[in-house]
């Protein structure tokens, strides 16, 4: 399955409208964006009412919504200095397991920063483990799964360094969602990373970056595919030889571009053609 990311579609508040967009364009499954802006963080206290009329949606769309990137921990970091903003972090997680539960999301997607807009300490990285324990501890109850991306920072810019934190928090409940983009550049070894978390992946991210360097910042979004530094097609080998049987899902954030529409077809149509390659999309996988 190949889904899209909510910010690829035309911006919209109508996901009856974006549901049939996706779908009309080949996806499966569109992924919801909860972000730090305070209109995406308000869907968490949609009403009873506004949660059905979504579900409702979804049920006649004939794709999904299994998935929630919740990158506004950005803006409210369980590793925070504040304890303001701890206690805000830890009221956003609660009410996106409890908005999960009630929609059919299964997998929240998080966000790998202790901090973003402060400095990072070991004060602030204990904060975010007891944070994200505590998180996981919750889902667990309700068998919501907690998903953390292998990001654009150097605290979780690796399996092998989200690992030291599932050997902590022993929960099935908690998993990893690696980008393969940003597994990419920081010059990780991919073929190795993705095969130590095989077991452990709950979807994969695409998408091109360019790689960090000595006096090279990487760029992590926005960079065209097959313009960065990400070897798809031996992306696709690897998966192969691993037998992974997760979904994938396109990262863009084109929709304010001039025609969205037009840009994730392509996408997905360079992607399917990687997949052929790399003997994925013939091995019926897709």
């Amino acid at each position: 399955m190949i889904g899209i990311y909510e910010k690829a579609l035309p911006a919209s508040d109508n996901w009856s409208e974006k549901l049939a967009t996706a779908k009309a364009a080949g996806y499966d499954f569109v992924e919801m964006s909860i972000d730090e802006s305070g209109e995406r963080l308000e869907r968490l206290d949609w009403s009873a009412d506004m949660r059905a009329v979504f579900r409702t949606a979804v049920a006649n769309s004939g794709i999904s919504v299994p998935s929630m990137c919740l990158s506004g921990h950005r803006r409210y970091p369980f590793g925070s200095a504040d304890p303001d903003v701890r206690k805000k972090a830890k009221e956003i997680m609660e009410k996106a397991i409890k908005f999960a539960l009630d929609v059919g999301i299964r997998t929240i997607q998080l966000a790998g920063y202790d901090v973003y807009y402060e400095k990072s300490t070991k004060e602030s990285r204990e904060q975010f483990f007891n944070g994200i324990d505590a998180a996981a501890e919750l889902a667990s109850r309700v068998q919501v799964m907690l998903a953390m991306e292998i990001m654009d920072y150097p605290l979780m810019n690796s399996i092998s360094r989200w690992m030291k934190y599932a050997e902590r928090i022993r929960t099935p409940w908690f998993q990893v969602y690696p980008d393969v983009g940003n597994l990419s550049a920081w010059m990780n070894d991919v073929p190795w990373e993705l095969e130590i978390g095989i077991g452990r992946i709950t979807g994969i991210h695409l998408k091109d970056t360019i790689a960090v360097g000595p006096g090279e910042p990487g760029q992590f979004r926005d960079v065209p595919f097959g313009s960065g530094c990400v070897d798809f097609v031996e992306l696709f080998r690897t998966l192969t030889r691993l037998h992974y049987r997760g979904s994938f899902l396109i990262e863009m954030w084109t929709e304010k571009a001039e025609d969205p529409v037009a840009e994730i077809i392509k996408a997905r149509e360079w992607i399917l053609d990687r997949m052929k390659q790399g003997g994925f999309y013939s091995a019926g996988k897709t």
